[in-house]
């Protein structure tokens, strides 16, 4: 099969660096991709939103799947572009993907289909959770424990454009669950937990995501598949009864509370840093499930996780997520690699022969090993490898979960 990856970032190098392993690929292409990607696969100057440009290229390369990795060219509308050219896609149209694009929209979804989420409020009143309604690249999300902070919640929300959600603030541990759908069904994929906040002990502002780790203790296979026949199924089918049928991967990003599970968002895409920890645990065959999911038939489809632990830290700049960092030049990276671990592109570029800088999210270093622990160390030794100015990571992903696993 010829392959096209649409994204740059480290979740679609994760994506490459799997479909690359598949006995069914004969070609890897990406638009417009990233150093890493290259490495594996053909990168071209192609824009992930620019659905013309894409179509146009996966029909001179003959592409018999494309994979949309990030979420805004979903909502736009891209993989509907493509389809309607004859380009087999995994990912959902843009109707589908409003159960992300639009929080209002899932909220309806989640109420239609008896899925337990946050109670929506009338007013900021502390404590709170406000959300710009759509996207925000993980940035629009305020959490209020003062009245202070749901004012300054509401203004910075508001700032993003769009109307402003606000709902209750629900407490405890969160979880990351996967499925893959092809309109009527849902195949689980492994459980994950991610950090949000920019600094350790869950501090500072809310980020695209600062590190994951797979799997998350309590969470193996049969109470993964409780929880998507729970949540995602009764989603799948509300989004098809609305003659939006969802082919892709859905995402729910769960609440842990003590009256049970609550969904606090849906994604219409893989999770980044998720994707990083849950592609090095799985076996079988992932490019044919994607294809599988794309042509509506997923029967017949299970993909094994390993028992093995995955621990991503995101290398990021220093004034992220604020700030991007452009053009520092990038060290480490080779030796990263010869302790072990993988080392995935997410804000990258190369200057000549140099790899520099190009984002906020730089790189994500993950190591993997039948012990938890063991999976972790490695992980911080790989990230402890690489710089650039203002260079910066979490010192607490994984921790203490990494010594429960299992």
């Amino acid at each position: 099969m010829r392959v096209l990856i649409v994204g740059s970032g480290g979740r679609e190098h994760a994506l490459a660096w799997k479909l690359a392993q598949s006995d069914r690929l004969n070609e890897l292409h990406a638009a417009p991709g990233n150093p890493g990607i290259a490495a594996l696969g053909t990168c071209h100057p192609v824009r992930a939103e620019d659905g013309d440009g894409l179509l146009e290229l996966a029909q001179s390369l003959g592409i018999d799947l494309a994979v949309i990795g990030p979420e805004a060219p979903l909502v736009a509308g891209v993989a509907d572009r493509l389809r309607h050219g004859g380009i087999p896609v995994f990912g959902p149209s843009a109707a589908a993907a409003r159960i992300e694009g639009s929080k209002s929209f899932a909220k309806g979804v989640l109420d239609a289909a008896g899925v337990p989420t946050a109670q929506v409020l009338d007013s900021a009143t502390a404590p709170c959770v406000v959300k710009a309604d759509g996207l925000a690249a993980g940035k629009g999300v305020f959490v209020c424990r003062t009245q202070a902070e749901a004012e300054a919640g509401l203004a910075a929300a508001a700032a993003l454009g769009g109307t402003v959600v606000v709902e209750e603030l629900l407490e405890g541990e969160e979880l990351s669950v996967f499925a893959l759908c092809d309109g009527s069904r849902a195949v689980p994929l492994a459980a994950a937990r991610d950090y949000k906040r920019a600094g350790d002990g869950d501090t500072g502002p809310n980020t695209g995501g600062m590190g994951s780790f797979s799997p998350v203790p309590g969470f193996g296979r049969e109470a993964v598949t409780e929880l998507v026949d729970r949540v995602h199924a009764p989603v799948i089918e509300q989004l098809a009864r609305r003659g939006a049928p969802f082919a892709g991967v859905l995402f729910a990003g769960l609440m842990l509370t003590a009256d049970g599970p609550k969904v606090l968002e849906f994604n219409c895409r893989f999770g980044d840093p998720e994707t990083q920890s849950l592609l090095p645990r799985l076996d079988g065959d992932l490019l044919g499930a994607l294809a599988g999911a794309a042509a509506g038939d997923l029967s017949g489809i299970d993909l094994e996780t390993a028992s093995r632990t995955a621990v991503t830290i995101v290398v990021a700049a220093g004034g992220y997520p604020e700030r991007n960092d452009s053009g520092s030049p990038i060290d480490g990276v080779d030796k990263a690699e010869r302790l072990g671990a993988l080392v995935f592109h997410s804000g990258t570029a190369r200057h000549g022969d140099r790899l520099v800088t190009n984002g906020g999210r730089v790189l994500g270093v993950t190591g993997v090993a039948d012990d938890p622990e063991d999976a972790r160390a490695l992980a911080y030794e790989g990230a402890a490898a690489i710089s650039f100015g203002g260079a910066r990571y979490r010192a607490d992903i994984a921790l203490p979960e990494a010594s429960r696993v299992g």
